[in-house]
């Protein structure tokens, strides 16, 4: 099993910790999805896998949710991983 911390902007209230957690959820492997929700700023959501996932998969289930965004240095690495696809 892998644990994986992301920062994720753009989170406001339950609904929002719904919607990306039902999300991430879908993706292959994941078991468990937690969200420390941090209202107007930046929310630490925790995804439990099978195995390690890609930045630009968790970046695409959040975009998917609802428009969420991961923050700071693992956005810029989520983008650089999709320019090199």
């Amino acid at each position: 099993m892998t644990s994986a911390t992301y920062q994720v902007t753009g989170m406001t209230c339950e609904h929002c910790v719904r919607a990306v957690t039902d999300e991430l959820k879908n993706l292959r492997g994941v078991s468990d999805v937690t969200v420390a929700l941090s209202p107007g700023g930046q929310s630490a959501v925790t995804v439990i896998s099978g195995a390690p996932l890609t930045v630009q998969a968790v970046a695409a289930a959040l975009d998917e949710a609802g428009g969420y965004q991961l923050a700071g240095a693992v956005r810029l690495a989520a983008e650089q991983e999709g320019m090199r696809r």
